[in-house]
């Protein structure tokens, strides 16, 4: 199940080894999801600092643009995945996370809050709420192909936009970023 990169891989087979494991990261011994989840707090970083001038709306056509594209990677290299691992949705096949906190920090991004606060706290809850699985996205995993593979994380997601926006709304993400003097 541990299949690494070997020189004896033809190149599509390490280029799919490599979008699939994002870079390697979902060899990770620890928490293989979390740090696979990584290219996506990347994108959102290099998109979204102030220092870097581009504009929120082009930012959100970006990483928009880039859920799509970690997303249909999840759907078509699901297969080929789980014959590669032998596994379904295999913890080293980490696409899917990638896609699920661009999804969580397009659905949760206030203008004028700390860019800092919204990566932290999106990234803390998509992953977070993707780990406990909120019905349906544990249903969502049995549906064929890499949709399962894809949707479950998308709807924890949902569960983790909408929480953050409940709780910016009732202020109490300000008391925590009061509390740590942040």
């Amino acid at each position: 199940m541990t299949t690494s990169m070997k020189p004896s891989m033809s190149i599509a087979t390490k280029f799919k080894w490599l979008v699939a494991t994002c870079f390697g990261l979902g060899y990770s011994p620890v928490m293989p999801g979390t740090f696979g989840a990584l290219p996506g707090l990347a994108t959102f970083l290099l998109v979204a600092h102030p220092a870097i001038g581009i504009p929120r709306e082009v930012a959100i056509w970006v990483i928009a643009g880039s859920l799509v594209f970690w997303s249909v990677a999840t759907i078509v290299l699901a297969k080929w995945a789980e014959e590669f691992w032998q596994k379904k949705d295999c913890g080293i096949f980490v696409t899917d996370e990638v896609a699920g906190y661009l999804l969580t920090v397009l659905i949760f991004w206030p203008a004028g809050m700390c860019f800092w606060h919204v990566a932290a706290w999106t990234f803390v809850f998509s992953r977070a709420i993707d780990i406990i699985k909120i019905p349906p996205a544990k249903q969502a995993e049995y549906l064929p192909l890499g949709w399962g593979v894809l949707l479950d994380d998308l709807i924890a997601s949902c569960y983790a936009g909408g929480i953050l926006w409940l709780a910016h709304s009732q202020g109490w993400l300000d008391i925590v970023h009061t509390q740590l003097g942040v």
